[in-house]
């Protein structure tokens, strides 16, 4: 679809960016907060690289009011970042911490002051040490009281003051690499317990969307899912049809229960046949039908290329790149039901992450047609090794080119039809790249940090800082 003129960006667009408490914060263990799952995890030797880790991250705990008064200098409408759980309750559940809860009322205040929209992640990946402990985390029902415990605590101590709020962030993700690939906590590899941890995250999901609409009714809210649309890799029908498998249960697992509470038909015939389905118990139906959420919130980085699979496919175990070291593709995939190609028509980043900002055109088209609700663009951003040069310079066109061209794409969508809320890059600062470490780079400010020496962590504006800065004084006129 071409347009002889685009829609305007909507007056009250938020142009925002994102962060994460465990890849910023640092202090990791002062004031009472508890340890998380991924403070135990990255101490594994081999697990993250070079044994980079968040103890110390880039000192946001301490200098957020700098971070802030940067944001506001670049005139940011909005900043997303998540909540630790275990600053607010130490052990998962119990008594609250204050010194936590003073902790993220400073912040949301301080955004206010300038006037930035605070927009709260009550879930990024770090679940408390001691529910993992106790009772295996998301694999017991029991989390879904306790998260709905913690939720509920913050609704009623910021309902005041935050509008916009993301549940669980890129459940996809962190269900995925936590118990299949054993990439992240809690280390497991079995796709019976990962659906099984799916579906009680799912309910966690539904359960805390209920209450908030009892505490906050004028508030909006919404998950937050790391979303690759799935292209057929050529027009041969077996790969279209591989291509909708992957949409399937790669996508729609998610965004259809989200959305409707219920799981998409073709996924769970497929998955019942295997023996992997979720128990379903009575009331989940229900329960899961009454957590639509205000907006859905979306993780955009790569689409993915899909070819038919037979039954008798193998794939190889090769490595995920998390070095930089460009040239190490993974073609992953399910015998019998789709395999992931490299598509030759898209550049990659060092990463070996495709980028293709057309995709998030049609990712945003693909959910306003299907779900009819309003999208936030929660993450987009481009992670690469940046470097610091003479004068605390920071060329990084790079990434104004990455970014220019997808947010060329959220006014075609817009034009389209799709009614976008905002845009959040990923991120505002460098931060802990989670197996990364932190020389993959995505922030407009550069932090004077490497993986062995924190050194005096400046922060630095880069070339994109005073690009992003000018979008948004233009509302996205000049790009």
């Amino acid at each position: 679809m071409h347009h002889a003129k685009l829609d305007h960006f909507p007056d009250d667009f938020l142009w925002g960016s994102a962060s994460a408490a465990y890849q910023i914060e640092g202090a990791w263990d002062e004031d009472g907060k508890g340890p998380s799952v991924w403070d135990h995890f990255t101490k594994i030797p081999g697990k993250t690289f070079k044994g980079t880790n968040g103890d110390i991250a880039v000192d946001h705990y301490h200098r957020f009011k700098e971070d802030v008064a940067l944001m506001a200098e670049m005139g940011l409408k909005a900043y997303r970042f998540s909540i630790a759980w275990s600053r607010i309750f130490p052990t998962g559940k119990g008594e609250v911490n204050e010194a936590g809860l003073a902790f993220y009322e400073q912040l949301i205040d301080e955004l206010l002051k300038h006037d930035i929209e605070p927009i709260v992640t009550l879930y990024h990946w770090d679940l408390p040490q001691a529910l993992q402990d106790a009772y295996g985390g998301w694999e017991s029902r029991q989390i879904i009281e306790d998260f709905d415990a913690y939720c509920v605590t913050l609704f009623k101590r910021f309902k005041n003051k935050v509008k916009y709020w993301v549940t669980l962030n890129e459940q996809n993700v962190f269900i995925s690499h936590g118990y299949e690939h054993a990439s992240h906590p809690p280390n497991v590899s079995d796709k019976k317990r990962m659906y099984e941890a799916n579906h009680i995250a799912n309910l966690a999901n539904a359960k805390a969307i209920q209450s908030f609409r009892q505490i906050v009714p004028e508030g909006k809210i919404g998950p937050s899912f790391a979303y690759g649309p799935a292209y057929a890799y050529t027009s041969n029908p077996a790969d279209v049809l591989a291509a909708e498998n992957a949409e399937d249960l790669n996508s729609n697992w998610w965004l259809d229960v989200y959305s409707w509470g219920v799981y998409p038909k073709a996924a769970w015939k497929y998955l019942e046949k295997q023996g992997l389905t979720p128990t379903i118990e009575p009331g989940d139906e229900a329960l899961l039908k009454a957590g639509k959420p205000d907006f859905m919130g979306v993780n955009y980085y790569q689409t993915g290329t899909f070819t038919n699979s037979p039954l008798d496919d193998t794939f190889s175990n090769t490595k995920a790149n998390h070095d930089g070291k460009k040239g190490n593709f993974v073609e992953g995939g399910i015998a019998g039901q789709f395999k992931r190609k490299r598509n030759e028509a898209l550049e990659t980043t060092n990463w070996d992450w495709e980028i293709d900002p057309i995709g998030l055109r049609i990712g945003l088209r693909r959910i306003t047609s299907r779900y009819q609700l309003p999208v936030l663009v929660t993450e987009n951003g481009l992670g690469e090794f940046d470097k610091l040069e003479a004068n605390d310079t920071v060329n990084d066109d790079y990434r104004i080119d990455f970014i220019r061209k997808h947010i060329e794409q959220l006014q075609a969508a817009i034009t389209d039809g799709v009614d976008l809320l905002g845009y959040c890059t990923w991120s505002f600062t460098d931060l802990l790249s989670w197996l990364n470490g932190y020389q993959k780079r995505y922030g407009f400010v550069y932090i004077n940090r490497d993986e062995l020496d924190e050194k005096d962590m400046r922060r630095i504006k880069k070339q994109s800082f005073h690009w992003y800065k000018k979008v948004i004084e233009t509302n996205g006129e000049q790009l």
